[in-house]
């Protein structure tokens, strides 16, 4: 009597456990540009300066929630507004900053802290949504096992299967601190460095993010030290 092989009694392997993107610094980053609200005098803020750092605080407990329960559409939805008015909060700021520079009555202290303070949110901001935006957030980057396709070609997508797979970089995908690079480069070089852009809405924010920083670098910063 012949017996079938023992592979075929073999119960089939589970899959591999999709490698899951640690949500902390996108987190943090939100804080962070809601934090640096009480570096900017009160005439360029609307409310109180603890006002941001409370509507994160509470848009960010339904997402955390979503999340948790697996319900994705919610998380994002709940992520998108969070960070929308985040970048609303930096864009009024910026613009009572460059209407207030005629009167003459700031002084170069105050321009070069809240110049400052304006180009970090503005890294932030940005750098978070890239980080939402790009291959379709982060859950969808996660479910694909690997990132090949999206907004900004990395260069780990430029390697070949094999090259991946001998690095131990055959499921890479993007996570926080990549976006954050890119966001910083704009904001420093005006232009990516090592990450070219291939989409049109990564473009368009890309620009805007430039223009945002040289009015903060070049109009604030630059009249500060001139004043000293």
């Amino acid at each position: 009597m012949t017996f079938p092989p023992q592979s075929l009694h073999r119960k089939p392997s589970n899959p591999a456990p999709l490698e899951v993107e640690p949500r902390w610094p996108a987190v943090l980053a939100l804080f962070a540009v809601a934090g640096l609200r009480f570096a900017l005098p009160s005439y360029l803020s609307i409310g109180p300066d603890w006002l941001s750092l409370a509507v994160v605080t509470i848009l960010l407990i339904p997402t955390v929630i979503a999340r948790r329960r697996g319900n994705h559409l919610m998380n994002q939805v709940f992520g998108y507004i969070v960070t929308s008015l985040v970048t609303l909060d930096m864009a009024w700021s910026l613009v009572l900053l460059v209407a207030a520079l005629p009167s003459h009555k700031e002084a170069p202290q105050t321009l070069l802290i809240s110049a400052a303070a304006l180009w970090v949110a503005n890294i932030l901001v940005f750098a978070s949504w890239y980080w939402r935006l790009d291959a379709g957030g982060p859950t969808a980057r996660e479910a694909r096992g690997g990132h090949t396709d999206g907004a900004f070609l990395f260069p780990q997508m430029t390697l070949t299967p094999e090259t991946r797979k001998t690095m131990g970089e055959d499921t890479w995908s993007p996570g926080f601190v990549d976006y954050l690079f890119l966001a910083f480069n704009t904001s420093t070089a005006f232009s990516p460095t090592d990450v070219p852009v291939l989409s049109r809405w990564a473009k368009g924010l890309m620009m805007i993010q430039s223009l945002i920083s040289l009015a903060t670098v070049a109009l604030l910063a630059a009249r500060a030290v001139n004043i000293l």
